[in-house]
């Protein structure tokens, strides 16, 4: 079952966002977007996770807003203050899910793209999360305080991606360990949005790539992961 949900920040402020509930949930994830927007494409990977076993939120960061455009989508992100959506939007769904206790009561996050540079920030800047998957997103290094990352984090890096270049994923992951995350990177010969459905034929962005293949092996190793340390 899937619905249009209200929940609160920390400062008050309402948000809403899609819920798509397990129908026998071992946990809940918080979902974070691309840079288009709340589309039906993140919808259905909240949609793939309820059927997995996990309850999904995804927060609605533009506030109604998506597209299919990429100068708009550019021009949606550049508006988005990260640090805002990641320590009050990701932390209100993230304390939404945790007071519907759902199986294990525990919440992971985890985004692509726009998002998994959101569900890094938030595994420094949200303490009720319970594990994180970043799949082929980074903020800028300097904004990266791996000392205040406390919970298990998995991320899914395309080597051949233009947008995030794997030498910036060697500095990061350098800061992990130096921090002693509990870290588990892997690595695909992909290119950027490997694991969206959409990111091939017509239409889409040059420098982004569906892999079938990838995606599947990278998302059999995210439910193991989560399955790990939220069920």
């Amino acid at each position: 079952m899937a619905e249009t949900v209200n929940f609160s920040r920390p400062d008050g402020a309402a948000v809403t966002g899609y819920l798509a509930e397990a129908a026998q949930p071992v946990g809940a994830v918080v979902v974070i977007q691309e840079w288009w927007g709340l589309n039906d494409q993140i919808r259905g990977v909240a949609d793939r996770f309820a059927a997995a076993g996990f309850t999904a939120l995804v927060p609605d960061l533009y506030r109604g807003q998506s597209t299919v455009e990429e100068e708009e989508a550019h021009h949606l992100m550049t508006g988005l203050n990260f640090g805002d959506a990641a320590a009050q939007d990701v932390r209100g769904a993230v304390s939404y899910l945790k007071g519907l206790k759902l199986g294990s009561g525990k919440v992971g996050v985890t985004g692509y793209c726009m998002g998994g540079a959101l569900t890094l920030l938030a595994s420094m800047l949200v303490p009720e999360a319970d594990a994180a998957v970043v799949w082929y997103g980074m903020p800028p290094l300097e904004y990266v305080d791996a000392g205040k990352i406390k919970i298990p984090l998995q991320a899914h890096w395309a080597t051949q991606d233009e947008f995030f270049a794997i030498a910036g994923v060697d500095g990061l992951e350098a800061r992990l360990a130096e921090a002693g995350v509990s870290y588990e990177g892997h690595r695909y010969l992909a290119h950027h949005a490997f694991a969206n459905e959409t990111a091939q034929g017509p239409g889409r962005i040059a420098k982004t790539q569906y892999d079938a293949a990838w995606a599947q092996q990278a998302w059999d190793r995210a439910m193991r992961f989560f399955g790990q340390h939220l069920a």
